[in-house]
C-alpha cells in the first residue's frame, strides 16, 4: 500500500492547486433575446488501480473521460450529448470502440407532469444506473445491476414527470433492448419506474449517490422491465422479465454531519434461458441486493462510506448457480464539492464456487474526479 498512499499524496498536492480555480465551462447564448444555451463540460476520473487478482494489476486509466454539450432554447427544449474516449474500454460504459457517443438526446418540455426524451440515454430501470456518474456516494455503481444484453444507456423513448407537488415521480420508456445477432427476435424492450419522495423532493430524471447534506431525502422506488424472445433456452425463445426496488435517505444533522443510506434489490429473469449459453454477469439471469452507507463529517469536506453486495447467478464465467459477495469501504474528499474529489476504495470479491481461473481477490483505487 505504500505505492497508492504516495500516489495519494500526490493526487492530493495537485487537488490542492486547482482548489482555487473557478470551475465552469464555457457558456455560449444565442437566438432572439438570448434564448438558445450552450455550454461545454469536461468530466475526468483517473484512476490508480492496485489488484491481486490473477493479473495483479497494477495500472492507471481512466474511468471516464467525457465532454459534455449541454443546451437549451428557450424553457421547453434541450439537449444533451456526451462523448467518451478511454483507452481501457474493460472498465468504460460503452462497446470496444475507443471514442462513442454515450447520450445523445433531445428534450421536450410539456409540464412539470410531462417530459419527452428521445434519442440515446439512460433507460429506467435501476436507481443506481440513474445516479449521476459523477455523484456517486461509493467510488462507482454496481458492476452487476444494469440489465442483461445492454449497457447502461439504450436508444428510444421516454415519457417521465413529476405529479403530487414533485412527491410521485412516473417513468416509461421504449427501447432497442437486445439487438444482436443472437437474439431471437429484435423487438423492443419496455420499462415502468415510479418513486415517491417523503421529504425534499427528488424531481430530476437522473438521481445523486449523495446531496452532501444539502437536501433531506427519503425515497421509495420501484420499476418492471420487460423484452420479449430476448434469449434462447435450446430452442424455445423466451422473455426478459425484470423489477427492483430501492430506497435511499439522507439527513444532515446540523453539527452532527450527514448521514447517508441507499439500499436495492434487483431480479433479472429469463426463464433458464443461460442455458443455452448466455454467460457473463451482464448477460445471465441474476438476482441480487446492495446496501451503501455513507457518513459526511460536519466541519471537514470529508466523507466515509461503505459497501455490500450479495449476488446469486444462474450462470457466472460457465459456472451454474454461481454466488458473489463484495465488499468495499473508503473515503470521498471533496476538494471543490463534485467539481474536484478525491476517492480512496479498498475492496474484496468473494466467489461461493472458486476455479484456476476464477479466484477470491482484492483492490484498492484512488480516483481523481475533475469536472469543469
Amino acid at each position: 500500500m505504500v505505492k497508492i498512499t504516495n500516489v495519494l499524496i500526490a493526487l492530493l498536492a495537485g487537488m490542492l492547486l486547482l482548489a482555487g480555480s473557478a470551475f465552469a465551462g464555457p457558456v455560449w447564448k444565442f437566438g432572439s433575446d438570448n434564448q438558445g444555451l450552450l455550454k461545454l463540460e469536461y468530466k475526468g476520473q483517473f484512476q490508480l488501480v492496485v489488484s491481486d487478482d490473477q493479473e495483479d494489476t497494477e495500472e492507471f486509466n481512466f474511468r471516464r473521460n467525457r465532454l459534455a454539450l449541454m443546451g437549451a432554447y428557450g424553457k421547453n427544449f434541450g439537449l444533451y450529448v456526451q462523448t467518451e474516449y478511454n483507452e481501457d474500454n474493460a472498465l468504460s460504459d460503452g462497446d470496444d470502440s475507443k471514442f462513442q457517443i454515450l447520450d445523445a438526446v433531445a428534450r421536450f418540455k410539456v409540464a412539470d407532469a410531462a417530459n419527452v426524451w428521445v434519442g440515446k440515454f439512460k433507460y429506467n430501470f435501476t436507481r443506481e444506473n440513474l445516479e449521476a456518474c459523477e455523484k456517486p456516494l461509493t467510488l462507482d455503481r454496481s458492476l452487476f445491476i444494469r440489465s442483461p444484453f445492454v449497457t447502461t444507456r439504450d436508444k428510444g423513448v421516454a415519457l417521465w414527470g413529476n405529479l403530487l407537488e414533485d412527491k410521485f415521480q412516473y417513468r416509461v420508456d421504449v427501447m432497442n433492448g437486445r439487438s444482436d445477432a443472437d437474439a431471437p427476435d429484435s423487438g423492443f424492450r419496455y420499462s415502468a419506474r415510479a418513486h415517491v419522495t417523503l421529504l425534499d423532493p427528488e424531481k430530476g430524471y437522473g438521481y445523486n449517490g449523495t446531496y452532501l447534506g444539502k437536501k433531506k431525502v427519503l425515497t421509495l422506488g420501484a420499476a418492471y422491465q420487460y423484452e420479449s424472445d430476448v434469449a434462447f433456452a435450446g430452442t424455445d425463445p423466451k422473455d426478459l422479465n425484470a423489477w427492483t426496488a430501492d430506497l435511499f435517505f439522507e439527513y444532515p444533522l446540523e453539527d452532527m454531519g450527514t448521514i447517508t443510506f441507499s439500499s436495492a434489490y434487483v431480479d433479472y429473469d429469463m426463464d433458464d434461458a443461460y442455458k443455452a449459453g448466455s454467460t457473463g454477469p451482464n448477460a445471465s439471469e441474476k438476482n441480487g441486493t446492495y446496501v451503501k452507507a455513507g457518513y459526511l463529517l460536519p466541519n471537514l469536506p470529508l466523507q466515509f462510506f461503505a459497501r455490500y453486495e450479495d449476488w446469486s447467478f444462474a450462470k457466472l464465467n460457465d459456472i451454474d448457480a454461481q454466488e458473489l459477495t463484495w465488499l468495499a469501504g473508503g473515503f470521498n474528499y471533496y476538494i471543490k464539492d463534485q467539481n474536484l474529489k478525491l476517492t480512496v476504495e479498498f475492496s474484496n470479491t468473494d466467489y461461493d464456487k472458486e476455479e484456476a481461473d476464477l479466484e477470491d481477490f482484492s483492490q484498492a483505487v484512488a480516483q481523481m474526479q475533475l469536472i469543469f
